[in-house]
């Protein structure tokens, strides 16, 4: 059974940093595209950033480059997400998912969901 814990939210300061962790089982690791998105309330669900199945190869929003950072460690089964330069914006829940296939952006092609975690930045 696919399970994946999100982990490291809080409340930050503008400006400052928070690490999302997120761990997963149930199927192998080294095999699974990861993704992080967010949501706010009121809002719909965005991508944030996605990592290939060997970390090589990585997607990031516009609103999210050169302020996170996503990575993978598939000894740990987990993936991260260095959150940088955070905004009052960046306020919201924030999900990991994993898919079988390639990588890919639109939430719609993920196949597995964790129950979150919340990230409240403050002004």
């Amino acid at each position: 059974q696919v399970h994946l814990v999100e982990s490291g939210g809080g409340l930050v300061q503008a400006g400052g940093s928070l690490r999302l962790s997120c761990a997963a089982s149930g199927r192998a690791f080294s095999t699974i595209t990861m993704g992080w998105f967010r949501q706010a309330p009121g809002k719909e669900r965005e991508s944030v950033a996605n990592i290939s199945r060997s970390g090589g190869t990585t997607y990031y929003a516009d609103f999210v480059k050169c302020r996170f950072t996503i990575s993978r460690d598939n000894a740990k089964n987990t993936v991260y997400l260095q959150m940088e330069a955070l905004k009052p914006e960046d306020t919201a829940v924030y999900y990991c998912a994993e898919r079988t296939r390639g990588l890919a952006i639109r939430k719609t092609l993920y196949d597995y969901w964790g129950q979150g975690t919340q990230v409240t930045v403050s002004s």
